[in-house]
């Protein structure tokens, strides 16, 4: 899987650009419409690429209306057009369902680690559907797409699922994204920039989560060190 952007793992925490990032996916997820038009009004200054991306990647975690609504402000905001085409757009392309589910199994392993193919078993125990979409075309048709690169996205991912309260999802994506490369500074800046977003209780309640991640990651990568 290729990507157009620096990856984010060069960075000891989060650079002012992947700061507005996270904060922009979080309020189109979960924010009001005035915190959402106040952060793409600060995403003009951010890679056009990222924002797109973004906004494309909400409708997994928040609905089509509100990924409609961050669409549509940021056209007017930003005054650029859509692009006149996509290489995902058409699933009637000879083989790009094959495809999407090819590189969907690779994103889907590199976030869930070890846990991948547990994943996988239990979310078809729920519905043979809903894992069947959620490799293909969660973390295939979109999750994979060049553009963004996958550490930010995953920051993203854990920034949205904070506001949105989603406490089961947000403890995934913790460990996602430091499977993905993210360092545990740029997971700590993550939460550290929706502070005034979520309130206090929240805010400490998540912070003790990922304490508990981060420990049991370290623990986890210290044990597979000493059998190496």
């Amino acid at each position: 899987m290729t990507h157009e952007e620096p990856q984010a793992d060069t960075l000891s925490a989060l650079d002012t650009q992947t700061r507005c990032l996270v904060r922009l996916a979080a309020v189109i997820g979960a924010g009001t419409e005035g915190q959402m038009r106040a952060l793409l009004v600060e995403a003009r200054e951010l890679p056009g690429a990222w924002v797109e991306e973004v906004i494309l990647q909400s409708y997994l975690f928040a609905g089509f209306p509100r990924t409609l609504n961050a669409a549509r402000e940021w056209r007017r905001i930003s005054g650029s057009s859509a692009p006149p085409n996509d290489p995902d757009a058409d699933a009637t392309a000879p083989g790009m369902a094959a495809q999407w589910r090819e590189r969907g199994a690779v994103t889907c392993a590199a976030v869930y680690g070890d846990m991948y193919e547990k994943l996988r078993v239990n979310i078809e125990k729920l519905h043979p559907a809903l894992e069947h979409w959620m490799i293909t075309d969660g973390y295939g048709k979109v999750l994979s797409r060049p553009g963004l690169d996958l550490i930010r996205r995953e920051l993203c991912v854990v920034a949205i699922c904070a506001l949105a309260e989603q406490d089961r999802q947000l403890h995934s994506h913790f460990h996602g994204a430091l499977n993905v490369g993210a360092t545990p500074d740029q997971v700590s800046a993550t939460l550290d920039a929706l502070d005034d977003l979520i309130d206090d209780d929240s805010l400490r309640r998540y912070r003790m989560l990922w304490g508990h991640v981060r420990s049991a990651h370290s623990e986890q990568a210290k044990g597979r060190h000493e059998q190496s």
